[in-house]
């Protein structure tokens, strides 16, 4: 059975798009057909992916605002089993374009209610906003994984976030859930990462992954490469996390 699942936190830098591309390289090494929406206007995980951005003629742009066909924008990577819908700085002007269509916050549901059975996972890289783009996301989704960055301020916001996700179940999207908070760029020889993931852990309880995220010199690299973690290098402590991550991910669907 299908999942799609947004990657969502307004704050910025807190590893969505790391993780947006090296879960979905992860699950699709376990054998799963991953489809991965960069729903950004940096469009990060387009190019960590290695996609020339500039000589795309169809992206999620395309798709939400003239109504494209979602299979035209549909990519091949060099990973198997992964396909990604790229973004495009266009997206910035999307909202503002969005806002005069009808039922504009259910754009993207309706874009991959015709496509979303062809995958077992639907990833959505949402931007650091919670702007129109990220509420059709949310509202496209079964759930949402929120990374948590660990330093200091890392619960900043999420109050509001929790908020967003709270209307959006009730007025738009009723079986939304809370796949998980990840704990990102921990360091375990620090105290503060551990006093953040104990915090959360008191916070969200069993919401809260098991795996975690360490800080990791080859998971800042990859993406100049235009590769996965995993591609980049496999024995990495980055590549072994996010494989224990897709573990648990498929774990909880059985």
């Amino acid at each position: 059975m299908s999942k799609i699942i947004s990657l969502a936190n307004q704050k910025g830098g807190v590893g969505k798009t790391t993780t947006s591309i090296n879960l979905a390289a992860a699950l699709a090494a376990e054998g799963k057909k991953v489809l991965l929406i960069d729903a950004d206007p940096q469009a990060n995980t387009s190019s960590g992916l290695g996609v020339e951005i500039r000589e795309l003629n169809t992206t999620i742009y395309e798709c939400l605002v003239n109504g494209v066909d979602p299979h035209s924008a549909i990519v091949a990577t060099h990973v198997d089993n992964l396909s990604l819908i790229p973004s495009h700085i266009d997206l910035v002007g999307a909202e503002i374009e969005m806002l005069n269509l009808e039922n504009r916050e259910l754009l993207l549901k309706r874009l991959l209610d015709p496509i979303h059975h062809e995958y077992d996972y639907i990833l959505i890289d949402c931007s650091p906003s919670l702007g129109l783009i990220t509420v059709n996301a949310l509202t496209a989704s079964d759930s949402v994984i929120i990374p948590v960055q660990c330093e200091f301020f890392a619960l900043e916001g999420i109050a509001k976030l929790l908020n967003t996700i709270k209307i959006i179940k009730s007025k738009l999207n009723p079986g939304l859930k809370i796949e998980g908070f990840l704990l990102t760029m921990f360091d375990n020889r620090l105290r503060l990462s551990n006093q953040v993931y104990e915090e959360v852990k008191r916070h969200f309880g069993d919401l809260v992954f098991n795996t975690v995220i360490a800080r990791n010199v080859r998971l800042s690299e990859a993406p100049s490469h235009g590769v996965s973690v995993l591609e980049y290098d496999s024995s990495s402590k980055g590549a072994k996390n996010y494989i224990a991550l897709a573990k648990e991910l498929i774990e909880r669907q059985k």
